[in-house]
């Protein structure tokens, strides 16, 4: 199979904006206790988070982290999580019917989130939470006066303030799983509020509405019209989520998932513009895809583990290589919207729906997603170029014309390389890639490939691991059912 991919320099989609390398910790699970955070490890640091999954997450280089939800979120009072940890409650969490101990909170969080080299991205809790609850969680953060909440940061050890930029305002209000899920109407008010009263504490901040949860959602498209009707003026940008599913062990519509996510995407910028001429504002509002990544593993295999628990550990998918493939054109899509997609968080990052997993007291190892999103986040930082690509297609139930290839192209920074990401989608036949309008040479090819798409890594055995291709004048072959980086020299 051949296909064939023409960049021009100077044909460009739009600066990537590093953020869209963003994840997520929600207190879910084990992505904390004994995902980030358990003090008794043998590789645990003086406050008790583990520095073998640090290490883990330092290649990523995440660029922010969401925090602390997800659905746990909407029923959690952020004062449960500050200081003396002898003194803090231990409550219900009604959202993962688990119990929670509050032995990490804003401080751990957002001091863990300095020591790795991440921003971080809270979220305020308009669930059960009020505006004055998130003004005054912003002035525990950023407040630099001797008011209550800044006083009492001092208090709890921290001097300076922690300057957080970027604030969710709740999260995925419209479901009824939600607790204190909202009308549109309902939530476009309360953000909308909560904004404004955050703005005027703190103007330099910037705030992330929640739209629909889902694409498939009964209100989708009613939802984020109504909602930035009501809060316009006060918010930045405008959520959206998605996970995909193989139930049907369908692969090659799984693998054609990034196709709907582009669709996606432009549906959500296109109400956001027309909102945008509706009010008469010259600002444009940004997406922030915060939520994204496979998930079907953990419910087709059915395991419940006891209810009312701590660590209690759910939500674990165990990824296979398909998965792999999925979420590296994922990613391509997300650079190949550069223009709109401005936030990004692979949700989540440790344990639960997670590229890095855990054992309680033991080791820590990298799935096959790690690999996809490691490469994209190291090499696919620059500005994001538009591309003419031939290549033939398959017919299935994303779209009669499916591609067999996923591709993303970008310069980088410093304009020296363009780096190609693509994922040839044939099961069975390998691809040759000619690159056509630049002046380059093939300096360095990575490839991901594994013996059968079910593989998966584990603590024993990782058969999915990139390696290097050697590069020669020949045009890049591609191998089936494989990602992969090329990476071009600029003459």
């Amino acid at each position: 199979m051949k296909a064939r991919i023409r960049l021009q320099k100077d044909c460009i989609i739009s600066p990537i904006d590093p953020r869209v390398f963003g994840s997520f910790i929600e207190h879910l699970g084990r992505a904390v206790y004994t995902g980030i955070y358990e003090p008794g490890h043998p590789t645990a640091d003086a406050f008790g988070f583990r520095g073998d999954v640090e290490e883990l997450i330092r290649p990523l280089h995440v660029t922010q982290i969401r925090y602390p939800g997800g659905n746990f979120l909407s029923g959690y009072d952020w004062r449960d999580g500050i200081g003396p940890k002898d003194k803090r409650p231990v409550r219900p969490d009604m959202a993962w019917s688990a119990i929670e101990p509050n032995q990490v909170g804003t401080d751990e969080f957002l001091q863990w989130c300095e020591r790795i080299g991440a921003q971080p991205m809270m979220a305020v809790n308009l669930g059960t939470g009020t505006p004055k609850d998130a003004v005054e969680l912003l002035e525990y953060c950023n407040g630099d006066m001797h008011t209550y909440w800044a006083d009492k940061r001092r208090e709890n050890g921290r001097e300076a303030p922690y300057n957080v930029k970027l604030w969710c305002l709740g999260n995925e209000m419209d479901g009824p799983w939600q607790i204190c899920s909202k009308t549109a109407t309902e939530y476009g008010r309360i953000a909308c509020e909560t904004a404004k009263l955050m703005k005027m504490f703190d103007p330099t901040i910037e705030t992330v509405a929640c739209g629909s949860s889902y694409r498939t959602m009964p209100t989708f498209g009613t939802w984020e019209e109504e909602v930035l009707r009501q809060s316009y003026p006060y918010v930045d940008y405008l959520s959206l989520h998605q996970y995909y599913t193989n139930h049907e062990g369908d692969v090659m519509n799984f693998l054609a998932r990034s196709e709907e996510m582009g669709e996606f995407i432009q549906e959500v910028a296109a109400i956001c513009e027309k909102i945008r001429l509706e009010v008469g504002s010259d600002k444009h509002i940004g997406l922030s895809f915060d939520e994204w990544n496979v998930w079907y593993h953990y419910a087709k295999n059915g395991r419940v583990p006891e209810k009312w628990t701590v660590a209690r550990p759910i939500e674990e998918e165990n990824y296979d290589f398909a998965d792999a493939l999925l979420v590296g054109s994922m990613l391509n899509t997300l650079l190949n919207h550069a223009d709109v997609v401005k936030v990004a968080c692979l949700a989540q990052l440790v344990n639960a729906l997670a590229p890095i997993m855990t054992e309680p007291g033991g080791r820590a190892w990298a799935q096959t997603t790690y690999w996809p999103f490691l490469y994209g986040s190291q090499f696919g930082r620059g500005t994001a170029l538009q591309q003419e690509v031939e290549v033939p297609t398959y017919a299935c139930g994303v779209s009669p014309k499916a591609p067999y290839l996923s591709s993303s192209a970008v310069l980088s920074e410093n304009g020296a390389h363009v780096t190609v990401f693509a994922v040839n989608k044939s099961l069975d036949e390998a691809m040759t890639l000619e690159l056509d309008g630049l002046n380059a040479v093939l300096e360095q090819h990575v490839t991901l490939t594994a013996p059968a798409l079910d593989s998966e890594n584990t603590a024993d055995a990782q058969p999915a691991l990139p390696r290097e291709v050697a590069v020669g004048a020949e045009a890049p072959e591609l191998p089936a059912a494989s990602w992969n980086m090329l990476r071009f020299r600029l003459a």
